[in-house]
């Protein structure tokens, strides 16, 4: 049994409203109409996770969508852990992001995490427990208006934070499509860098697809090394190349995880500096549990292998005792 998040509709937001805002932000994408270069920003309507809790369970899976022997096998995966929430580092819909096929990629194995669910594959959640981040081949369909649409996700639903027990989590939007910008000096990087730093929670979460360190076949992302320890961050993850990585750098750990379900996995090429794990043989995800003073986070294989494993600790914060 799951408990359920508290759920807030900023604003009173329905459904049919922000299908409209959608619609509207679409509109608003330069190159899409002569209309001008706007688009929503994180602050606009939409719905907060605020899940209070000890602990929290998280799978996390990358590079994931695309139908197959592979992707059910980390779903399989995934369900075995029974955790309270799936985040996600991009490419949840391969190869174009199109409507005609996000449900087959995603509701078939993932359907029980998704609220609402209106999809064919079987009754989905009660609330909400999967919250993607895009990537470039969601970005393939302008908008990218069929995720969006299919999802609904916090804030402007392209990036967003929740929060989930001893966990606040924010999903970037690293794509260079991304309305609110992917550099440092960007609306979204503005965003970030503000909530990240006014957070209360115990451990900060920054999750995307482009990683800025990797020793695959893309390489580094350079444009996303935002000072993110700088701003709070504990930890940092991302996809794009196919295979897993963990990198130390400047005291943070950066993972790559894009070992979720496409079949095509990437070579490994020169280990970047900082490069502690490389692994390419199996697809598989991570299962991420925290409490407020320690935060474990594991690579698994599908067979059930455990490739890396990285604990962080802090020393639990004690109420006063009141004087006699």
């Amino acid at each position: 049994m799951h408990s359920s998040p508290s759920w807030r509709i900023l604003g009173g937001v329905s459904e049919a409203r922000r299908r409209g805002v959608v619609t509207a932000w679409l509109l608003l994408v330069p190159g899409l109409c002569a209309c001008g270069p706007a688009g929503a920003t994180a602050s606009e309507p939409g719905v907060a996770v605020e899940h209070p809790g000890e602990r929290v369970r998280m799978a996390v899976i990358g590079d994931y969508g695309l139908a197959g022997p592979d992707a059910e096998a980390v779903a399989e995966l995934v369900r075995s852990w029974s955790p309270d929430l799936v985040i996600t580092l991009g490419d949840n819909n391969y190869p174009d992001g199109r409507a005609s096929t996000i449900d087959e990629n995603v509701g078939q194995y993932y359907h029980s995490f998704i609220a609402p669910y209106v999809g064919r594959f079987g009754p989905g959640a009660d609330t909400n427990r999967f919250f993607p981040s895009l990537g470039n081949h969601d970005w393939r369909t302008p908008g990218p208006w069929p995720h969006l649409d299919y999802f609904t996700l916090p804030g402007n639903e392209r990036y967003y934070e929740l929060q989930w027990g001893p966990l606040h989590l924010f999903a970037v939007d690293s794509d260079p499509q991304e309305p609110d910008g992917n550099t440092i000096d960007s609306e979204q990087a503005r965003w970030l860098r503000e909530h990240m730093s006014a957070s209360a929670l115990p451990w900060q979460v920054v999750y995307m697809h482009h990683p800025p360190y990797s020793s695959g076949d893309h390489g580094s992302s350079r444009g996303m090394r935002w000072p993110f320890a700088q701003w709070g961050a504990d930890v940092v993850m991302s996809g794009h190349d196919h295979h897993y990585e963990r990198i130390e750098r400047d005291g943070l750990p950066y993972f790559v995880n894009g070992l979720g379900g496409n079949p095509n996995r990437y070579s490994l090429r020169r280990p970047v500096p900082g490069s502690m794990v490389r692994f390419r043989d199996a697809h598989g995800a991570m299962l991420v549990e925290a409490t407020p003073d320690r935060l474990e986070l594991r690579f698994v294989t599908v067979s059930g292998e455990e490739i890396d494993s990285r604990v962080i600790t802090r020393d639990p914060v004690l109420a006063p005792v009141p004087e006699p």
